[in-house]
């Protein structure tokens, strides 16, 4: 067994009757948790699938889908994890290749799966915590993935760019990952001692996500109590935090709006000391304004689903010490994780205040190599990393680089703008041009020409978008980040006129 798994195990033992889990005002106890997980290892000896199993998980924020996921993590097995929310049509095309002996999965999501995609010699009940969660047995004999020995999810990326991937996470990733969220922590001690705690965290990410998997793996381990949302919304949010008081928060950068756009009250915040946020890129004047508003730090965090979770990130003393010098920075790299910028074409250490690629060594990854990432940063002396763009998502026009991020900010000035994305499409004859869909904020009017106007006197001409749309709501993917593959495509008709022959 792993020490992940052991961990597990036993903080799931210390007192069964002691509430564990929130859900719609209905708490679950550790010993309710406990039982999904043992009916995980009946289910698991019965098959003889043993750990390094491939086993499928259809993941929603429901109690019945987490208790199905610490279980098969306390029995050593490979979870793949499957996003319900994909569509039928999807998850037709992409789960017989998998190769799972078995898939569990809410009855409605399983009903997506008809038996002539995914053929199984049974289907029945695993176990009941709020809602039923049900099981499908692949055929004897049927093609099944190789085992995963020490491989403990098999992540399913969130697709911003493109069609989602998996990486697989090691159980002794996750481990160094969890010490390394370490560097968010003052008073805690080491986190090491075996106790249930007092303190509510707050899962508002998706579980199919990292971020979700990061939460929730964080809080048991620690003991800590958990209020599971289904998904986010401001109202259900601010329920939970009256409710539970945490001191901590995590919200993603849309998040994070949609709760400074509502203008919540700001005595919502009183227990609140700091919030985290990550996933995606925040705007460092959006987090200075919400700061001002509700009197918290706002702690910007670096990493990616390849690392397990974060590498860098800011803790309450170094915000305290530098948030006003080392503004817009994502921090400082966690403990075990080295950072560095290279020149992308020749590899070559750049050193600090130069920008580049950043490559990141990190012990969860296992090896002394250097991984690189496709993020164009910056380091300074005190090794605070800034994150400036994206490679993979730099738009050469003509010979000029544009940054889409450079772009989005400057749309993201007009006050009728809640938030841009913007992408590249081909062009015959400058390679290629940046377009933009832009989020109108609610009761205000806003149009292409002024929209251009005005991000036209922060852009150089090369910069400026040949297209934009106007919309309500932007296409996003299961982290809430935009989904840049779905923008692309509404602008196909720019792409096929420009590729057109004159």
């Amino acid at each position: 067994m792993t020490a992940l798994a052991e961990r597990l195990a036993a903080v799931m033992a210390l007192d069964a009757d002691a509430p564990a889990l929130e859900f719609e005002g209905e708490w679950s106890t550790w010993g309710d948790l406990s039982a999904i997980a043992a009916e995980v290892d009946r289910v698991l000896a019965e098959l003889g699938l043993w750990a390094g199993a491939p086993v499928g998980l259809m993941l929603r924020n429901r109690p019945a889908a987490l208790g199905a996921f610490l279980g098969l993590l306390r029995a050593g097995a490979c979870v793949v994890t499957v996003n319900p929310m994909l569509g039928a049509e999807r998850l037709r095309a992409d789960l017989p290749g998998l190769g799972l002996p078995l898939l569990i999965g809410a009855p409605v999501d399983l009903e997506l799966v008809p038996q002539s995609v995914l053929p199984a010699t049974a289907r029945g009940a695993l176990g009941h915590l709020g809602a039923p969660i049900d099981l499908v047995v692949a055929p004897e004999g049927s093609s099944a993935a190789a085992p995963a020995p020490g491989v403990a999810v098999r992540m399913l990326t969130s697709g911003t760019t493109g069609p989602p991937k998996r990486i697989d996470l090691r159980y002794e990733m996750l481990e160094l990952v969890m010490r390394g969220a370490k560097h968010y922590e003052t008073g805690t001690g080491t986190g090491t001692d075996l106790r249930l705690r007092t303190g509510v965290v707050i899962v508002n990410a998706p579980l199919v996500h990292v971020s979700g998997v990061f939460r929730v793996l964080q809080a048991v381990l620690d003991g800590r109590r958990i209020a599971l949302l289904e998904r986010f919304t401001v109202d259900g949010w601010v329920a939970a935090v009256r409710e539970h008081q945490p001191k901590t928060v995590s919200l993603v950068p849309t998040a994070l709006r949609m709760v400074f756009d509502a203008d919540v009250d700001t005595d919502v915040f009183g227990s609140i000391r700091s919030v985290v946020s990550g996933t995606a890129p925040l705007d460092p004047d959006l987090a200075d304004a919400f700061s001002e508003r509700y009197g918290v730090p706002v702690l910007t965090l670096y990493g990616a689903t390849e690392f397990g979770g974060g590498v860098a990130g800011w803790n309450f003393a170094d915000h305290q010490e530098f948030g006003v010098a080392k503004r817009g920075s994502v921090g400082r790299a966690h403990s075990g994780c080295d950072l560095r910028i290279v020149d992308p074409e020749l590899g070559t250490d750049l050193g600090t205040d130069a920008v580049g690629l950043l490559e990141v060594r990190a012990a969860q990854l296992g090896t002394a190599d250097w991984a690189r990432t496709t993020d164009l940063a910056r380091l300074d002396d005190d090794g605070f990393l800034w994150i400036v763009g994206r490679a993979d998502q730099t738009i050469l026009r003509g010979g000029y680089k544009v940054q889409p991020e450079v772009v989005r900010a400057a749309l993201e000035r007009d006050p009728a703008v809640v938030e841009a994305a913007v992408v590249g499409v081909p062009d015959a004859r400058l390679g290629a041009v940046p377009v933009a869909a832009v989020l109108r904020r609610p009761g205000h009017e806003v149009d292409e020409a002024s929209l251009l106007s005005g991000a036209s006197a922060h852009l150089a001409r090369y910069e400026v978008p040949v297209a934009i749309t106007v919309v309500d709501e932007l296409p996003r993917t299961t982290s809430g980040k935009a989904d840049l593959a779905a923008i692309r495509a509404m602008f196909a008709h720019v792409s096929a006129a420009a590729e057109a022959p004159s």
